[in-house]
């Protein structure tokens, strides 16, 4: 008898996606020759790159314990290494015994390596994402210190789902409609095999397969917007609209995702056309452009001065935009980050303080 279903769905999500992380390997350590590019049949070479390294962030919850014990058994049967990366913020009392727990927990799982991670979490931007902030910083760390070729993440189709519904709230636009993305970072560093999976896919998971699980108490405090978000907003939502409301969400978060592509590129292709031979940005050829065009120019811009790109709103941009839209000589534009942003000479002039 196979697995239990929610354990083999958890299990294909996660084979999918170290497939592709084996295939981008093989074609990174096998370029194409230039005999081979011309048509010359190729000397077959003995393959000496190291199996990728692949670890998963692991917080102990049910989540990312699901998304723990599937990658450790299905890189048993691939030529990949699998490890795990416990982050301790620091914000609860006995945060550092809880990830020595979780490290044991690895470990016994097969995963190596397995360590924990302490962090000092700042405050800007707010307790989340300070705290996002300090963990990304600590992951990254950790993937260039290991060598790692991917970094996985649990999150699931109910954290797309809040995660669009926190964009719609802070009026971030398409971009921050579209939710998270199943590959991000540099190099696409970071999957999320569980965007299609529900919550409690992975709770079941980890129950019939007997796996200790941590319930953050973050997770259910009404200090936290995500957390009254899940608490209390969805179940509400739900109850209003009926059923199917976080699947509803995690599509929108897919479409949207599609335009904010297609907007981006346009943007970054625009960007060039809008710039003086000094590279400041010109206010009357950025008026020429689509609000939504100029817009993300804008954003970059900003984000390349200094600024947070997770402290920088709409409301943000919409101000830098009224000095190119609606210059009335007024004062320069504090942002997220010391940034400045003021108008001078019909340019945008945007740098950190």
């Amino acid at each position: 008898m196979g697995p239990h279903p929610a354990v083999a769905a958890i299990r294909l999500a996660v084979r999918r996606v170290l497939h592709d992380v084996l295939t981008e390997h093989s074609r990174d350590h096998h370029p194409i020759t230039p005999a081979a590019r011309a048509g010359a049949p190729a000397e077959p070479a003995p393959f000496s790159a190291p199996e990728p390294l692949v670890l998963v962030a692991c917080s102990g919850g049910a989540d990312s314990m699901a998304l723990a014990s599937a990658l450790a058994f299905e890189s048993r049967k691939l030529s990949l290494r699998a490890g795990g990366i416990t982050v301790d913020h620091g914000l609860q009392y006995g945060s550092d015994l809880r990830a020595a727990e979780v490290v044991s927990r690895m470990t016994a799982l097969g995963l190596e390596p397995a360590e924990a991670i302490t962090v000092r979490v700042g405050r800007e931007g707010g307790p989340e994402a300070a705290a996002r902030d300090a963990r990304y910083a600590a992951l990254d760390a950790a993937a260039e210190r290991h060598g790692a070729a991917a970094i996985l993440l649990g999150h699931t189709r109910d954290d797309q789902a809040e995660t669009v519904l926190l964009g719609l709230a802070r009026g971030s636009g398409t971009r921050s409609l579209s939710g998270m993305a199943a590959v991000s970072g540099a190099a696409g560093r970071y999957r999320r095999p569980f965007l299609e999976l529900d919550r409690q896919t992975a709770r079941k998971a980890c129950m019939v397969q007997a796996l200790p699980v941590w319930d953050d108490p973050h997770n259910a405090d009404p200090a936290y917007t995500r957390s009254r978000l899940r608490q209390e907003g969805l179940p509400a939502l739900e109850k209003a609209l009926g059923k199917g409301v976080v699947e509803a969400l995690a599509r929108t978060a897919q479409l949207s995702r599609d335009d904010a592509d297609a907007l981006d590129a346009w943007a970054l292709e625009a960007d060039a056309t809008v710039r003086d031979d000094a590279g400041l940005l010109e206010c009357a050829k950025l008026f020429a452009l689509p609000p939504a065009v100029r817009r993300r120019i804008v954003r970059r811009a900003v984000i390349e001065a200094g600024s947070p790109a997770g402290s920088l709103f709409a409301r943000h941009v919409e101000e830098v935009d009224r000095l190119i839209t609606s210059w009335r000589g007024q004062r320069a534009i504090n942002l997220p980050g010391r940034v400045v942003a003021r108008r001078q000479g019909g340019r945008l002039v945007i740098r950190q303080s």
